[in-house]
């Protein structure tokens, strides 16, 4: 291969090869997938995966995937499970072994080990009539013609199959659960997309000065409010209750429309209708507010009164932009 368009060709000979494997996954979906999901949902305790080379690293995958997801799992490699690790089954854990083949010689060690703690085992393999397949309570079918590889060896299509599969069991379980976005926050609160889930405009705006006059502040008022405070912006206020916005804009305009402006007060250049948003509301309704207006800032209200504003910096910061 020595040119662009072979490489190109290759690449999409390869994920047409894999995507027709995966949509083929479909038709092996059993009574054994049913059962594995029901056995998995009733039980009192986490799920072991296992397996070795290839068939390992997507065990580690699904072992995350079905954690983020409300199902407790633990990886566990099937070559250090038979040196020691085997202790990590509990009698209530459900044990989910990985094999393309089903034969390899850790697998036939492990799975009689499995057997005799009488933990109930389900199978992930592309030969379901292998010693892996014969052994398992369920077996999850996921045979493939062909890898990717030209050379019909490196793992690669069925790696896939073996994925789609552990996603397919996770998506079930989630279901079953009743799964929630506010649930998948509680497991995932240090990323953006749990801060999506979870963060408040109060935890916003409680970290931010709170700008405000009066209506009758003079402009020098307003101005040295707005500096001090650095959110670009103060609410006018009467009875703790939100009357109007200043902004840095305003004082620009200001500037323009008016040579003497010494005797002008808040109430004369103060926008009347601010956009504002509730103290409880989430954060990401905070950044669709601001995309929708095209502004830089929000007045917060608790109560009916003023709380502070939130700055769309604040969403930068913390990932919500």
């Amino acid at each position: 291969m020595n040119n662009q368009n072979s490489i190109i060709q290759l690449a999409k000979q390869t994920i047409e090869m894999e995507s027709q494997s995966i949509s083929n996954l479909s038709n092996l979906i059993d009574k054994d997938f049913e059962a594995s999901v029901t056995c998995i949902y009733n039980s009192k305790g986490r799920v072991i995966i296992t397996g070795i080379g290839k068939s390992a690293i997507i065990a580690t995958k699904i072992v995350a995937t079905l954690n983020s997801t409300g199902t407790p799992a633990v990886f566990m490699h099937a070559a250090d499970a038979i040196h020691g690790d085997l202790g990590l089954i509990l009698d209530d854990d459900v044990v989910i072994c990985i094999s393309k083949s089903g034969n390899t010689p850790e697998i036939k060690v492990l799975v009689p080990l499995i057997k005799r703690a009488k933990n109930k085992m389900i199978a992930i393999t592309g030969n379901p009539e292998s010693f892996l397949g014969k052994n398992a309570d369920y077996v999850l079918n996921t045979y493939v013609e062909k890898e990717a590889c030209p050379n019909n060896l490196a793992p690669t299509t069925s790696t896939t199959a073996q994925l789609v599969m552990g996603d397919a069991l996770a998506v079930c379980l989630l279901e079953l659960r009743g799964f929630s976005s506010k649930d998948f926050a509680k497991y995932h609160p240090g990323g953006a997309l749990g801060k999506k889930l979870y963060l408040r405009v109060s935890d916003l705006s409680d970290n931010n000065q709170k700008p405000a006059v009066t209506s009758e502040a003079t402009i020098k008022d307003v101005i040295v409010e707005i500096s001090e405070k650095m959110l670009g912006v103060t609410a006018v206020v009467e009875n703790s209750e939100i009357v109007g916005i200043i902004t840095d804009g305003d004082l620009r305009r200001m500037l323009n429309n008016s040579s003497d402006f010494s005797n002008l007060k808040a109430k004369d250049i103060m926008g009347s209708n601010p956009k504002r948003i509730d103290y409880n509301a989430m954060a990401v309704d905070a950044k669709e507010e601001m995309e929708s207006y095209g502004i830089s800032q929000l007045l917060v209200e608790k109560n009916g009164q003023y709380a502070g504003v939130v700055h769309l910096h604040d969403l930068i910061k913390e990932g919500i932009l």
